[in-house]
């Protein structure tokens, strides 16, 4: 439907068109510099306004960490407050919100200048954050090769831990009833899995980001709504050079695999589940890849994996290999 409105002028950098951005809009300026920003939002799905509020931030600003960039020069708040709710609960869940978005930017060493607020059925929170930068000091997005290793930075099946929660707390629920009835996984298994993705989600991707340059990083972007092998799929298409990638390794959130393949298939195993504020999907010289992942988990302290491989390929296509690796973690 997009392609055919005729949006773009063909002048942003690191897409194949020139047109549309991949993860961010990134112009040359007048003055010879780079203006790097990008736009995201989303709905409840944690219990903890507070934590909304985080990952909200976390999500928007993990675009600008999958060009490279480091630091934030200033983000706009986007924010719908509840008109269904209570004027108490809503001043309440409101406010939460807008401290863990601020928490989050302050970690990032960002300001929050402006932005639009607007009452909702339902709350959301989100924004628009910007970076200037020099020539060099960012990773464009088209520049994979053959040859390159891919590394993922955060596990997979926020979608699905997210939605067991929901199930676990809903009275007389068929999905848990289910999990409980066949022992797929515990209630215990369940409270684990939804810590381990809310960890995850509320964790900024900047030491990923401001590490790629650093490492020779050729090109990447970070996993959300598309799935891994959708967004895999828009950054071939994304390259110069006629590259595919080739996914050999799926790690996934403990427990998430069992729910998919017996109670619910949300296509986790096939690439296509969901993630929100998911990891840095980075692709990097083979000899990189190890020094990256351990530079990652001695800022973040969390582990990063080699997940795939770019291949010449003139279709472009993204795909996993028949005999791919599950890892839970």
């Amino acid at each position: 439907m997009l392609a055919n409105l005729n949006l773009g002028d063909g002048q942003n950098l690191g897409t194949a068109s020139g047109k549309i951005a991949l993860d961010c809009s990134v112009r040359e300026t007048r003055q010879g510099n780079f203006v790097i920003s990008t736009t995201d939002f989303f709905f409840p799905l944690v219990d903890s306004p507070y934590l909304q509020g985080r990952i909200g931030a976390a999500n928007v600003l993990s675009d600008l960490y999958a060009e490279g960039v480091e630091h934030c020069d200033f983000v706009l708040m986007l924010l719908a407050a509840c008109r269904e709710m209570p004027t108490s609960e809503r001043e309440i869940c409101t406010a939460e919100m807008v401290k863990g978005f601020r928490d989050a930017c302050d970690e990032a060493e960002t300001a929050i200048t402006g932005g639009q607020t607007v009452l909702n059925p339902w709350p959301i929170i989100g924004g628009v954050a910007t970076s200037v930068v020099a020539k060099g000091e960012f990773v464009p997005s088209d520049g994979a090769q053959a040859g390159n290793v891919v590394v993922l930075t955060k596990p997979l099946g926020t979608q699905i831990a997210v939605n067991v929660h929901q199930w676990r707390n809903t009275a007389g629920d068929k999905h848990w009833k289910q999990i409980v009835d066949d022992k797929v996984i515990t209630e215990e298994q369940a409270e684990e899995m939804m810590h381990q993705a809310v960890c995850s989600m509320a964790r900024l991707n900047r030491n990923g980001g401001r590490l790629m340059l650093k490492h020779g990083a050729k090109a990447c972007t970070d996993v959300t709504g598309f799935g891994i092998l959708g967004h895999a799929q828009n950054l071939m298409e994304n390259q110069v050079a006629e590259v595919g990638v080739e996914l050999h390794t799926l790690p996934l959130i403990a427990g998430t695999k069992a729910v998919n393949d017996q109670v619910f298939n949300f296509r986790l195993t096939i690439g296509y589940s969901a993630e929100t504020s998911g990891g840095l999907m980075v692709c990097l010289p083979p000899d990189q890849a190890e020094a990256y992942m351990n530079a990652v988990k001695e800022a973040d302290g969390t582990e990063s994996w080699i997940i795939g491989r770019v291949v010449e390929d003139a279709n472009r296509k993204a795909k996993i290999v028949d005999n791919v690796e599950y890892l839970e973690v």
